[in-house]
């Protein structure tokens, strides 16, 4: 039973984008006209960004490799040929995006109250407070058909892209197709991630194509991920619920869409109504096996009795527990590092970002607005 939630967990790693990526500035890029014709209504408006500091690489028209694979997916998704080789030809390598994609370098501290102060500050929970009034009756909806608190999904949102004020800068055909061909080869996991962004692109293009979007109009992260909620486009495949009613799917304007789309993304995770995301944790120096506590990561697998037994001291609620619960340990630099015990919606969280550090922002956040608005309604 554990080795099949560990492999859930590695899958999940490529399953699911990361999403708290840092836009960065790339500069817009003119396109040739295709030769062929190319959906020209555009469903969704393009986000007004800063244009670019640096010059895009070259294009991907040349490329043997590039070219082969738009052959492919144009014959898997049934698409113009002519059309996906444009897109995909008409693409710029972007050398920020290769760089960015990196993993930080070894032996780089983490430090959750750095981490955290980045995100829950005055700005973004004022930021939080509007979009919660402005969209009070959606967020209760949404609640009620899934069991996601409005909580969540605000503070999902203020993470991500501070309610729709940085939703990215770079055009995503650029970005997908710059990681699905030259992925950074030093990169531990090149090849997996390679295949990763690959299949990304193809679904991109089936999504731009069936919803009749110019794929060159839409801007996100250096990764692609788009709109408020950041999804990657299988997420916004997979996910995306057309929560308005007016007959499609648009993160970029759309809150009903965003508010309900994220709140599905947590239901289809197994999010648990009711259940908290975490509970307060101290520890009896006596009994305690730190190794052992951590040793599954942030994936639940101790009952209550176990998590005592090897020296987790819980406390009211949480030995009422039922279901499985992680030891989270949050370092802070040199200081003594942090712990909660984490639930399966702790967990769930940390499926749209694998970070820890992530979940708990996001928690956090959702709990400021909404204590804003209990003080303020």
């Amino acid at each position: 039973m554990k080795q099949s939630r560990y492999k859930q967990l590695v899958l999940a790693i490529f399953l699911i984008a990361a999403h708290a990526l840092s836009a960065a500035a790339t500069s817009e890029i003119n396109t040739k006209t295709a030769k062929k014709k190319k959906p020209k209504t555009h469903l969704l408006k393009s986000s007004k960004q800063k244009a670019q500091p640096t010059l895009p690489g070259p294009l991907y028209a040349k490329r043997v490799d590039a070219m082969q694979a738009a052959d492919d997916i144009a014959q898997r998704r049934n698409l113009d040929r002519d059309w996906v080789r444009h897109a995909i030809g008409q693409s710029h390598y972007l050398p920020l995006v290769a760089k960015f994609i990196q993993p930080p370098p070894l032996g780089t501290a983490k430090n959750w109250r750095v981490y955290r102060s980045r995100f829950i500050d005055p700005t973004r929970t004022a930021a939080g407070v509007k979009f919660w009034k402005d969209n009070r009756e959606t967020l209760a909806r949404a609640e009620k058909e899934t069991g996601v608190p409005a909580e969540i999904v605000v503070g999902i949102i203020g993470v991500e892209t501070i309610y729709g004020q940085q939703t990215g800068t770079f055009r995503v055909m650029d970005s997908l197709t710059t990681l699905a061909f030259d992925f950074p080869a030093s990169h531990p996991r090149a090849k997996e991630r390679s295949e990763f962004f690959k299949a990304e692109l193809e679904q991109y293009l089936s999504l731009a194509h069936r919803n009749k979007i110019d794929p060159f109009s839409l801007k996100g992260s250096f990764a692609g991920a788009m709109g408020m909620p950041q999804f990657m486009p299988s997420s916004w495949v997979k996910y995306g619920v057309d929560f308005d009613g007016d007959g499609k799917i648009d993160l970029f304007n759309s809150p009903a869409d965003i508010i309900g789309s994220v709140a599905n993304y947590f239901k289809a995770f197994n999010w648990q109504p009711g259940m908290p995301t975490h509970y307060p944790v101290s520890f009896d120096a006596g009994k305690l096996n730190l190794e052992a506590l951590l040793l599954p990561d942030i994936l639940p697998t101790f009952s209550v009795d176990s998590f005592a037994a090897k020296g987790a001291v819980l406390e009211g609620a949480a030995l009422k527990h039922i279901g499985p619960l992680a030891l989270v340990e949050l370092q802070n630099g040199d200081d003594a590092p942090s712990y909660v015990a984490g639930t399966e919606n702790f967990y769930a969280i940390t499926r749209y970002n694998w970070s820890s550090y992530y979940a708990l922002a996001v928690i956090e956040l959702g709990q400021a607005v909404a204590s804003e608005i209990k003080n303020k309604p």
